[in-house]
Formats: structure tokens, C-alpha cells, sequence
């Protein structure tokens, strides 16, 4: 049985490692039965849909934050709270229901109901993975009693309760295996980048599907400079093209053909990925694991409202060891240009930093999950 869900960031590690234990076992002779437990209407029920999984939903309570202890108690926590008992007693249904050997959470709210049932009520053995520096809220609420936690980062082992990290193992966050097929040639075909002048290095600028305003506001401020300077794909989410566009209509004409604006970059991440030198993004875990998993240096612009300000953690684990760049303290377009110029004009020093992203990446990062998975079922 897996579960978690809410964002992408803890439903794909989860179908990720789902798909690594099926071809594991269909690679034994064996099979797997799959159950995945989440909230009703969510990104984990269409991506199970999706992959021909089946699911079952369960009631959930999102928890929100605030330093005041009085917004604790805010009539919608107190609602969403009191959802969280009957979602426990669906959850203990389901498992039940399908006798799993062991529970997989990867996080977010669904996650509670479902691994207090197999810990407390059920007593399965309970998986959980955290994907970012720090436990997140939910992944806290379970470590305790779980069977074994799972952790992206050595840099988490001290983070830990006393009582979890002799149940603690590195992991890494699982990456999706297509992410290591890309081709530059390949994104230069499938994007028209007639103008690219492959000389010059290409700067990958996204902001997550939806794209992000800071960051796009960031770069067109920029953007006369970078595109000197650099080719430039900028992944800017579709509802902010049409602005973007009219924004960008001063470039050059040769600057111009070198900037590539889109709204979405779908299966040619891959390739585009392969074709870039440097990318600017959001410092989300599944970001961090893929480009430290294929090794790339990154400048990251950390989302501050972040659930427990984990962007931000992410980001400055990697900018103190030298793995990337975080712009957190000065974030301006001239702080973006003082950042960026030197990785522009020193392959060298993009090449440095590669080479220690690298070395916080995982790239077997499912594989070894679904090591601890089969371990704590006993198989």
C-alpha cells in the first residue's frame, strides 16, 4: 500500500518507486499488488488513474501553520482535525480490506490517517520517506512509529529525533528514470531553436508548471543581458506568456533568437535538461534530486512560503557546500545577474559545481527505497 499525495513533489517519489519494485519483481518472476490510499479529487488519484492503480480515498485535514497558537485553533483546524479520526478508521478498512505486507508514505496530509492505521490500529510495518532536508509535518507525526525512515540527505541524520535515527536510512529521493534519457540535439529539434548559438551556454530558466512571478519578473528584468550573453529557454508556466512576450519584445534581434519562451516543457524535459549548462528554478525536492542525480549547476530562487520554509533549507544545504547558488537574501534582478555572470563566463566554475552537485545526487535513489520497502515486509 502506498500513500501521500497533495503535491508532485510527494506523489511522483511515491509512483516512482512503485513502478522500480514492479519491474524488481516482474524481473524475479514475481508480481506486485498495489494499492494507493489518498484524498479524493487529487493529484495522487489521477496520476493513479493514470497508471492503472488502484486507489481508495480517505478523509484528510490540512493542518495550517502559524506561530500564534490561537490561529491553532482557527474554526478550519478545528474542522480539519476533526476529520482526521474518521479518515484513520477508513484507512484501517482499506488495510483490512487488502492486507498489504507494508505501507510506503511519502508525505502530506493523507499520509497520517493511513500510517497511524497501519502502525497503531493494523500493525503493518510502516515505511516512511521524507524528500526534503527536513521532516515535513506529517512525516514527523509518523517517524516514531515507523518501521524504517527514509531520507534524502545524510544532512537530515542529525536533524532526527534521538528515537528515530536508529531506524534511519539515506535513500535519496527517488528520480524518475526517463530524466536520464535526455539528448541536447533532441531539444534543439523538438523546441525550433534555430537561433541558439551553441557556443554560448544555455541557461534553463522554470518555474515549476504553472511558472513562477518572481522568477519570471526576475529574468525579463535581466533578460537584454542574459540573452547576450547566453541562449535561454525559459519555462515560464501559460498563463504568463502572453505578458512575457509583450515584455521581451525589446530584445535584438539576435538576442531574440536565442530566447526561447514557452509555457510548458512536457516530455522534452528530458532533452531540454541534457541541452542546458546552468538552470534557474524554485529549490523543490524533486528539482534538487534531479539535478543533483544528472550532476547540473543550479541558481535557485527558494518559494518563502513554502511548507516549514523547506525550499529554503533545500536550497542553502547546497549553496553552503558549494553544489549550487541560492538567491535568498538579495532577491533582485541585479542579485540574479550577480550570480549568474561569473557561471556564464567560466565553464571551469560550471564544471566545479557540477561535479559537487553530483556528488549529493542519487540517481539509484528508487532502487535503494525499494530496498528498505522489501526489508521492512520482510521479503
Amino acid at each position: 500500500m502506498v500513500t501521500g499525495g497533495g503535491t508532485g513533489g510527494h506523489t511522483y517519489p511515491a509512483l516512482t518507486a512503485v513502478r522500480a519494485l514492479q519491474a524488481r519483481l516482474a524481473g524475479q518472476g514475481g508480481g506486485l499488488d498495489v494499492l494507493w490510499v489518498g484524498k479524493a479529487d487529487s493529484l495522487e488519484s489521477r496520476v493513479a488513474a493514470a497508471e492503472g492503480i488502484a486507489f481508495t480515498a480517505v478523509a484528510t485535514g490540512k493542518i495550517r501553520r502559524s506561530s500564534n497558537p490561537l490561529k491553532l485553533v482557527s474554526p478550519s483546524n478545528v474542522a480539519d482535525m476533526g476529520r482526521v479520526p474518521l479518515g484513520v478508521l477508513q484507512a484501517r478498512k482499506a488495510i483490512n480490506g487488502f492486507r498489504p505486507d507494508v505501507v510506503l508514505a511519502t508525505g502530506g496530509y493523507v499520509a497520517v490517517p493511513v500510517g497511524v492505521a497501519a502502525t497503531r490500529l493494523c500493525r503493518v510495518p510502516l515505511v516512511v520517506h521524507e524528500q526534503t532536508v527536513r521532516l515535513g509535518l506529517a512525516n514527523r507525526t509518523l517517524a516514531g512509529a515507523a518501521t524504517r525512515v527514509a531520507v534524502s540527505s545524510e544532512s537530515t541524520l542529525p536533524l532526527l529525533p534521538e528515537s528515530v535515527r536508529a531506524s534511519a536510512v539515506v535513500t535519496g529521493n527517488p528520480v524518475r528514470p526517463e530524466v536520464f534519457t535526455g539528448q541536447a540535439d533532441k531539444a534543439i529539434e523538438a523546441l525550433g531553436l534555430r537561433g541558439f548559438d551553441r557556443r554560448l551556454p544555455t541557461v534553463y530558466v522554470t518555474g515549476g508548471a504553472q511558472g513562477s512571478q518572481q522568477i519570471n519578473h526576475l529574468v525579463r528584468d535581466v533578460l537584454p543581458w542574459l540573452a547576450e550573453n547566453a541562449n535561454v529557454i525559459h519555462q515560464c508556466g501559460p498563463d504568463n506568456v502572453t505578458e512575457l512576450r509583450r515584455d521581451t519584445a525589446r530584445l535584438s534581434a539576435s538576442s531574440a533568437a536565442r530566447y526561447h519562451l514557452t509555457g510548458y516543457v512536457g516530455a522534452e524535459l528530458p532533452d531540454v535538461l541534457a541541452l542546458a549548462d546552468l538552470v534557474v528554478s524554485r529549490s523543490g525536492a524533486g528539482t534538487i534530486a534531479e539535478l543533483t542525480a544528472l550532476g547540473k549547476p543550479g541558481v535557485f530562487v527558494p518559494l518563502a512560503t513554502s511548507a516549514g520554509n523547506e525550499q529554503v533549507h533545500n536550497a542553502r544545504h547546497l549553496a553552503d557546500n558549494g553544489a549550487a547558488l541560492a538567491l535568498v537574501d538579495d532577491v533582485s534582478p541585479e542579485g540574479l545577474r550577480d550570480v549568474v555572470a561569473p557561471l556564464l563566463t567560466d565553464p571551469g566554475l560550471r564544471s566545479a559545481m557540477a561535479e559537487r552537485a553530483r556528488a549529493y545526487g542519487r540517481p539509484d535513489a528508487a532502487e535503494r527505497l525499494v530496498d528498505v520497502v522489501l526489508s521492512a515486509a520482510g521479503a
